[in-house]
């Protein structure tokens, strides 16, 4: 059956970046099962790939690339989910696909804290993959990675095939420590039957609970609220580089100056944050009550917008991220009283993204020869990579993905009538932006002008 007591069922495919989880979703969207699925789908970075290494397929794709599906859970996917239900006859199973640094807990939480969702759709099990071979070097470190694995009811241990029997089954020992309910299969290229993955029934909320006690406390889409008074006139609203290229912003009305009047407005703010946000650029304008703006903060270096309420008076200011991390200022207005909202997670500012977008064809041996040299010298910084590129004398785009020192490429279907363009993104810790633009762009047939995102 797809749809248990009128619900429609949903899945989350989760795993630390590199595991797999673009293949399964792929291996999901091409097997005979007779589902109509709609794939939500997200990825840290600031270009969003993954969208074009999924199958062609009549299944509907929705991208969140937010940088964080943590900071966003309750604002996005809530969002998509409502749209989507408001033509649920064209489909019958959801599949969500966190980031591979997100945490499962807040997508989980989702489909237990909010009625409307709670209503309509079930949590049928949350599916994590594993990657073998390199499993071992973020466990330790990451605790998303822990998580992960925590709040799984399946886990798929991929890449078997590169990895001895000894190493495998020490690796079990260890992830049955940490999860001793979950279904553990073994796998390569993420082959595996689709009924041990969906419709399994497999999502507990007790032992969720049991994992994480406050698993049904609220988590909202916004880490800090202050109160400000505006006298009409507009300030500027100064924001540094921070943990995400974009940043939500909302403006409630207050009547008065105090903690629960910031806290009064939350689960309001949380339908605002729901809804559709205006993206502004720098030097933009920020004015509409109850509209939630994305600002644009891709352009390193210091971005200024115009904060300016229509009317004077009181406001909240909900923000997505605490203002200490993108060091913002609103002229020389300090907060009358303000809130800090725990988000369950901490950003490590070495962790980064960099994307390159840019239009033309490479050579293919000074290609191979720059990615052979950056990966044996910054293999080990490099947790993800992938891309789609164009060869220079080759009618086919080039799909490449790297986990550290791994590497595997193909070709891809032809280009057909659109025009030959590169994108990339790595993912990984310290990375050096102006090292990798230059290092692309130096593997062009005709140097253009790099889109740097």
């Amino acid at each position: 059956m797809s749809i248990t007591n009128g619900k429609v069922p949903v899945t989350v495919l989760t795993g630390f970046l590199g595991a797999g989880k673009t293949t399964l979703l792929n291996r999901i969207l091409s097997e005979n099962h007779g589902k109509r699925i709609a794939v939500i789908e997200n990825e840290f970075g600031e270009i969003g790939i993954d969208d074009a290494l999924i199958v062609q397929a009549d299944e509907e794709i929705f991208e969140m690339n937010n940088g964080c599906i943590c900071c966003t859970v309750r604002g996005d996917l809530i969002r998509i989910l409502g749209n989507l239900m408001r033509r649920k006859d064209k489909f019958d199973y959801i599949l969500v696909e966190t980031t591979g640094l997100a945490d499962p807990a807040p997508v989980a939480q989702t489909f237990f804290v909010d009625d409307e969702i709670q209503d309509q759709l079930e949590l049928d099990g949350i599916v994590t993959l594993v990657d073998a071979k390199h499993v071992c070097m973020h466990i330790d470190t990451s605790s998303e990675c822990k998580e992960q694995v925590a709040f799984a009811d399946v886990i798929l241990l991929n890449k078997c095939d590169l990895v001895s029997e000894e190493d495998l089954v020490a690796l079990e020992v260890r992830i049955r420590s940490m999860n001793a309910m979950a279904k553990i299969y073994r796998t390569k290229d993420a082959a595996i039957e689709m009924d041990k993955i969906l419709n399994v029934s497999g999502f507990d909320l007790d032992r969720a609970l049991a994992v994480k006690p406050t698993f049904l406390q609220p988590e909202y889409p916004f880490e800090w609220a202050g109160i400000y008074d505006f006298n009409g006139k507009g300030e500027s609203l100064l924001l540094d580089d921070g943990p995400d290229p974009s940043m939500n912003i909302l403006l409630l009305s207050a009547k008065e100056t105090t903690v629960e009047s910031i806290n009064a407005l939350a689960e309001v703010a949380v339908g605002h944050f729901s809804s559709d946000r205006i993206k502004v650029e720098p030097a933009g304008k920020i004015s509409a009550v109850g509209q939630v703006y994305q600002l644009d903060l891709i352009k390193k270096g210091s971005k200024m917008f115009e904060l300016a309420p229509e009317e004077a008076g009181k406001y909240v200011l909900f923000m997505q991220h605490k203002p200490e991390e993108f060091a913002l200022s609103i002229g020389n207005l300090t907060p009358l009283a303000s809130v800090v909202y725990d988000a369950g997670h901490t950003h490590d500012s070495e962790i980064s993204s960099v994307g390159i977008e840019v239009e033309g064809d490479l050579d293919q041996k000074k290609f191979n020869n720059w990615l052979g040299e950056l990966l044996r010298e910054k293999g080990t910084d490099i947790f993800r990579m992938k891309g789609i590129v164009s060869i220079s004398g080759e009618e086919e785009r080039f799909v490449f993905q790297g986990v550290h020192m791994l590497f595997d490429g193909r070709p891809d279907r032809a280009w057909g009538d659109e025009e030959h363009s590169n994108q990339m993104i790595f993912i990984g810790r310290n990375l050096d932006r102006k090292e990798l633009v230059e290092g692309f762009n130096s593997c062009l047939v005709k140097n253009r002008q790099l889109n740097l995102r």
